[in-house]
């Protein structure tokens, strides 16, 4: 099989950005732990090698004594309790900060030798990091996740092109009166844009997407609903503001992603630059469930409704993402997932009459179906 090997300098900008996510990841935010046995005496668990249930493995520790100021690391034996590095530590556990990483790769490959019915030998890379820190205390709680994609392929006698593209950040704090109760008042912080060009293959001198181009950001008030176990979250906010970018002039010029188009001449000739940004304000809700369905099975949905109170109200942005992830060990996973989308403001282009320039069309749904199987690194 011959493959062009070219390294896109998109390729580069993610692997740098997974290195430097996984370098600042290995520091474990501190967590403070209180015994039911000594109210006097603090733990801050400074590295965490597992977390399961009420137990948790120490590979060190610092014990702070009421009273005392020493930052050395010592044995204390108080009341027939012994702290001390490595041991297991069976009491009430209340934990501020969580973390949860991972970054890996899914490949999909096809090679043929002297195949009697053709074929065009090809080779598929998606790489991806998923972040997380959470914080939670009695009644507040802050999650914040981030997550980068991107991804290629090589097929014979064709350019490399891209088939993946996601950068997205999420940040939900939460306030409830009650420490025992499931609803919170939420704030929501969306940003999702791609890192590179997007093309209408196979034409790649024009493109129909690039970086912040389209941009968005969701920012709203609402009210959040969590199950006991965290497997569903549902938030409502009935105040978000949701500002589309498009800092491509040459997309802004055409009115592309709902901002407002350049003002032309009878000649076509631009009197008035296009809009940049476009700003509206509406109801935005969303759901996750995350929920093990079957042994090494774990289903991920997510689901998200918008609309624009100003304009078109009761016209829905839809963005559903559905993914069954399957568990072959602790390495190797394997993941179906579809993701449906449809934006009233992101129109279609295609050549519809064979001059080769794109038109501008009327919105479509969006449908991408996945399957992958790869190698990921949790920590």
């Amino acid at each position: 099989m011959s493959l062009p090997f070219i390294v896109p300098r998109q390729f580069l900008t993610i692997l740098l950005l997974l290195i430097c996510f996984s370098v600042s990841a290995f520091e474990f935010p501190a967590i403070q732990i209180d015994t039911t046995k000594i109210d006097t005496t603090k733990v801050i668990i400074t590295k965490v090698s597992s977390i399961k249930a009420s137990t948790i493995k120490m590979d060190s520790i610092q014990i702070n004594v009421a009273g005392e100021d020493s930052k050395e690391d010592k044995k204390i034996k108080n009341e027939g309790l012994l702290f001390s590095p490595g041991m297991m530590v069976s009491q009430e556990i209340i934990i501020l900060w969580t973390q949860k990483n991972a970054v890996g790769v899914n490949f999909n490959e096809v090679a043929f030798v002297n195949w009697n019915a053709g074929g065009n030998n090809s080779i598929s890379a998606l790489f991806f990091g998923n972040f997380e820190r959470n914080f939670k205390r009695e009644l507040l709680s802050w999650k914040t996740n981030g997550s980068i994609r991107y991804g290629i392929n090589a097929q014979e006698g064709r350019e490399i092109r891209k088939t993946e593209d996601q950068l997205v950040f999420n940040s939900t704090f939460g306030y409830r009166r009650n420490p025992k109760s499931n609803f919170r008042y939420s704030a929501k912080f969306n940003f999702n844009t791609q890192f590179a060009n997007g093309y209408k293959y196979p034409d790649t001198k024009k493109p129909i997407s690039s970086f912040m181009a389209p941009g968005y950001i969701f920012l709203g008030m609402g009210a959040e609903y969590t199950d006991p176990k965290e497997d569903l979250i549902i938030y409502l906010s009935p105040v978000t503001q949701k500002s589309t970018f498009v800092f491509n002039q040459t997309l802004a010029n055409e009115g592309m992603f709902g901002v407002t188009p350049a003002v032309r001449d009878e000649q076509g000739n631009i009197i008035k630059e296009g809009d940049n940004v476009n700003a509206e304000f509406g109801i935005l809700f969303t759901s996750s469930l995350k929920k093990e369905i079957f042994t090494n099975v774990n289903l991920e949905n997510q689901l998200s409704f918008y609309s624009d109170y100003l304009n078109k109200f009761g016209n829905v942005d839809v963005d559903w993402e559905l993914n069954l992830n399957l568990v072959v060990n602790d390495f190797i996973k394997a993941k179906i997932g579809s993701h449906l989308k449809y934006d009233d403001d992101v129109k279609v282009k295609e050549d519809t009459n064979g001059d080769g320039k794109l038109e501008t069309l009327g919105p479509r749904v969006q449908f991408k179906q996945m399957l992958g199987l790869g190698v990921v690194y949790e920590f």
